[in-house]
């Protein structure tokens, strides 16, 4: 596998970065004028001004014509995509794991009649994959069936790290289900996570959803 090597941009944008989360620049101050941050980075000032683009497209940074560039948010959503698309297998799992096993566990306690409907409809639509069906399609009725799980959580940025994290997601779920050597996951153990939230038994929710990773997991950790 090829090794990914950052542009200079890239490595540019990061120490910027850097030097807001840890407080350099506090949120709201106005940065250092470009020149002076080509001669702090080592770099030349169309650099600077790429990496200061990139920031202020991800919303870190706000450039005011005519008076400077200000710290608008310590937060880059950017980051935080490429430290997932960068993540190995395991812990691309392990994200789904957290996120699934809590809106299971949610969705028990908060779901209503029209959750359970959407939830039952979507677990039907799922299905089991046949043979000769692509991948694919199979991998977005399976990620549908778990955002339902996720809509019933009724817990709005619980959603929102879903579909954040949606492509990774889809990722990993191609390369075990592409894996006959994995566990995959039946219909059976998808319907029990259905069958605790409608009890409304949120421990049992949660382990429904906990089982449906927890074997594959397990396995790609033991061949670490």
């Amino acid at each position: 596998m090829p090794i990914y090597k950052p542009s200079l941009v890239e490595l540019t944008a990061d120490a910027l970065r850097e030097r807001i989360i840890v407080g350099t620049w506090p949120l709201g101050s106005r940065i250092p004028i470009e020149p002076e941050l080509a001669a702090l980075l080592g770099v030349s000032r169309n650099t600077v001004r790429e990496a200061v683009r990139v920031l202020a497209f991800c919303g870190v940074l706000s450039v005011r014509q005519g008076d400077g560039t200000y710290v608008a948010s310590r937060l880059d959503p950017a980051q935080a995509l490429r430290a997932l698309a960068q993540a190995c297998l395991v812990e691309q799992l392990e994200t789904r794991a957290m996120l699934e096993v809590e809106s299971a566990r949610l969705a028990a306690l908060r779901r209503n009649d029209a959750d359970l409907a959407a939830l039952r409809a979507a677990l039907a639509a799922r299905g089991e994959r046949a043979t000769d069906e692509p991948l694919d399609g199979f991998i977005t009725r399976d990620m549908a069936f778990h955002r339902a799980v996720t809509a019933a959580a009724h817990n709005a940025p619980l959603a929102a790290l879903y579909d954040f994290c949606a492509e990774s997601i889809r990722q990993a779920l191609r390369v075990t289900l592409d894996d006959t050597s994995l566990p995959e996951p039946d219909h059976a153990a998808h319907a029990a996570i259905v069958d605790a939230i409608a009890a409304g038994d949120a421990e049992l929710a949660a382990q429904a959803a906990r089982a449906v990773i927890g074997p594959t997991l397990a396995r790609l950790e033991a061949e670490r």
